[in-house]
């Protein structure tokens, strides 16, 4: 028996790669001579840059940046040498699990540090990038990652603006004279699957500001801001348009990167599942597994079991999902590929343990065990 294993992290307790390396354990436990192939996966968000590095073969880099709050972080992003080609988290320098509830403030908080990882990658060599968007703790409109950049995002003085959303309220004039030049050179990939835009109702202040800590107050003022901003923008560059879907993810930074860059948004599990080549594995397989911590309705809205799921019914293969825990409405999900899944909790537990990595590992193996156990019986 060939099974492929491709499954998401189970946020906040196991890796992709470390999920699938359990669940590999609990096949072979069963089928001690079955062959069990690993791959990393991810969406786009959390675990992107290792599942695409390890996936490529690449290799990481930590440096200190910029955190949301203007304190420094340590940010790990992935170099694959030969392609110049450098993965990026901007949830490892702008992420809102950077920021203690208390201190969550769109005012304040700020991009720059994704430029300087920019920046950093540039250095080395880059000159292609992959960026997954998901989980900032921002709403600046990217305006901090271009001034990491080199343009100059001035106020009525001519000095840079105030990092964070604040800044927004000053902005006057902007500037391309201190760019760093090799920015004309680079492309950028967006793993992106947010389609709201800018402004507005369906804008980023609107729909993601109030879970990054924003009052209403807030809201209608960063709005307002974003909109003269994406003004002065399309004033400076024709192709700057603030109704693009995807405009509004990372609080706007999907809009400054499509603005100011050579860029194309993406599915982020697309993404993620071209580059590390899953389909050649899947070709040759008799069971795919997948799953991730929680499957639910909006699985099916790109979400990574069910790319790896779609790949797979292309080739008529049996499609198991593990997940952490399972909502009702998951069921929709056996409509678009999975085939069977499986909720790994084995007794009552409060989320904090259940979401232990001991106790996750203990129960994704036991599930795993007991499904192939019955495939064993029947195979």
């Amino acid at each position: 028996m060939k099974v492929v294993v491709a499954i998401d992290s189970l946020k906040g307790s196991l890796s992709s790669l470390e999920a699938g390396e359990v669940v590999r354990e609990g096949i072979c436990s069963v089928l001690p001579d079955a062959e069990v192939i690993v791959r990393p996966l991810a969406d786009g968000g959390e675990g992107t840059v290792e599942a695409l590095t390890f996936g490529m073969g690449g290799r990481f880099v930590q440096i200190k940046v910029t955190g949301p709050l203007g304190e420094l972080v340590n940010c790990t992003y992935g170099v694959i040498e030969e392609k110049k080609l450098a993965i990026v988290d901007i949830a490892g320098a702008a992420g809102i699990t950077l920021v203690a509830k208390q201190d969550r403030n769109p005012m304040n908080t700020t991009t720059y540090g994704v430029g300087e990882v920019i920046r950093d990658a540039i250095g080395r060599g880059c000159r292609h990038f992959i960026v997954g968007i998901g989980g900032s703790a921002t709403n600046d409109g990217g305006v901090g990652m271009l001034q990491a950049l080199g343009f100059g995002m001035l106020n009525q003085d001519g000095r840079q603006v105030s990092l964070g959303a604040k800044g927004l309220e000053e902005l006057a004039v902007i500037t391309e004279d201190n760019v760093l030049p090799e920015l004309k050179e680079c492309s950028f990939r967006i793993a992106c699957d947010v389609k709201n835009v800018l402004c507005g109702e369906q804008g980023c202040s609107v729909v993601f500001g109030p879970q990054k800590g924003a009052t209403q107050d807030m809201v209608q003022q960063m709005d307002r801001w974003l909109e003269r901003y994406a003004l002065l923008t399309s004033e400076k560059l024709e192709r700057a348009d603030a109704s693009q879907a995807g405009t509004g993810a990372a609080g706007g930074l999907g809009f400054a990167f499509l603005s100011y860059m050579n860029t194309v948004l993406e599915s982020g599990v697309q993404i993620v599942l071209e580059e590390i080549g899953l389909e050649r594995y899947i070709k040759e397989a008799d069971f795919v597994v997948t799953g991730e911590g929680r499957l639910d309705g909006q699985t099916i809205f790109g979400k990574a079991p069910i790319g790896v799921a779609a790949l797979a019914k292309k080739y008529q293969k049996k499609v198991l999902a593990f997940s952490g825990c399972v909502a009702e409405d998951a069921v929709v999900c056996n409509q678009y590929g999975i085939d069977a899944f499986f909720p790994i909790l084995r007794n009552v537990q409060t989320q904090e343990e259940a979401m232990e990595k001991k106790n996750t590992k203990k129960n994704l193996f036991a599930a795993v065990e007991q499904v192939f156990r019955l495939i064993a019986c029947i195979w």
